[in-house]
């Protein structure tokens, strides 16, 4: 199935898809940053479509913060459609200013990452380096957007103006098993500002997270308060914790938490930043 423009195609949403056939065109050859979320899978399967194999690489940073089911996907689904990949051991746990898990924490693993991606492009002879970046993107608090701007890392579906629903909606056109896919942000995204990040507090959530999938559970975090593990599960599922609580708390303190609360808000994109002000502190130049 091509997932490049059609002349057939009208309408805002073909402009759209032919602005970013011709923009991933104009870059001759890429390497895609890939999570294996939403947004990269689909990047890679359309870069792939429109330059071909030989001048795609889609590129995979693996450090502790990396869930195993993120990286388990990435590697399935590039697989499954034929997209060249490499995982790439990245760092950032070494840097003290990403570990002291700072307001612009992101800033610091992102310039790891583009670091080391570009010096991939670079040895294979790669144009151009591009991230999964979309439109809704724009205005978040996003302090990694501007190591890649910083490092020309290119976001061709922001620059065309895609949004995450057209995203999804394109990728199930594909058959892509990402396309209602929820939302998965590195492990460290779970730790509030100003706790260090380290591997164990990392292992614990992903082992929790683990457990609340086993169960059932589709959209949700764990959020590590030191001892304590603040669930935030999607509104449409709040009323199934009532049926496991038990189970919930058995497998949430085995992941090594000694106390377990349920935010009766629910889970809600950006609850990180929720209270984010200008005075929080940072660290460095990645503001």
């Amino acid at each position: 199935m091509s997932s490049s423009y059609s002349p057939h195609d009208t309408g805002p949403l073909a402009e759209k898809r032919q602005r970013l056939t011709e923009l991933l065109r104009s870059y001759g050859s890429v390497v895609v940053g890939y999570s294996g979320g939403v947004d990269s899978v689909f990047l890679a399967r359309l870069a792939v479509d429109v330059l071909g194999p030989t001048n795609v690489l889609a590129a995979t940073g693996k450090s502790d913060s990396l869930a195993s089911w993120m990286e388990d996907t990435a590697h399935r689904v590039a697989r499954l459609f034929g997209i060249p990949w490499l995982e790439i051991r990245t760092d950032e746990m070494a840097d003290p200013r990403y570990a002291a898990n700072p307001s612009n924490r992101c800033y610091f693993c992102k310039s790891e990452l583009w670091d080391k991606l570009h010096a991939v492009a670079e040895a294979r002879g790669l144009r151009v380096v591009v991230d999964g970046a979309n439109a809704d993107d724009v205005g978040d608090y996003r302090p990694g957007a501007r190591a890649a701007t910083e490092r020309d890392v290119r976001s061709p579906l922001q620059e065309v103006g895609l949004t995450k629903v057209e995203i999804r909606a394109w990728s199930r056109e594909l058959g892509l098993p990402t396309w209602d896919q929820p939302a998965a942000p590195c492990l460290a995204s779970r730790i509030p500002y100003g706790l260090p990040v380290t591997p164990e507090r990392l292992r614990q959530i992903e082992r929790a997270e683990i457990a609340l999938m086993e169960l059932g559970f589709r959209e949700f975090r764990v959020r590590h308060h030191d001892t304590l593990a603040r669930l935030e599960i999607h509104p449409a599922e709040l009323a199934r914790v009532a049926d496991v609580r038990e189970r919930i708390h058995a497998a949430v303190t085995a992941a090594g938490f000694e106390r377990v609360s349920l935010d009766l808000q629910g889970y809600r994109r950006g609850a990180l930043n929720e209270g984010l002000t200008a005075g929080l502190v940072q660290i460095g130049g990645g503001a």
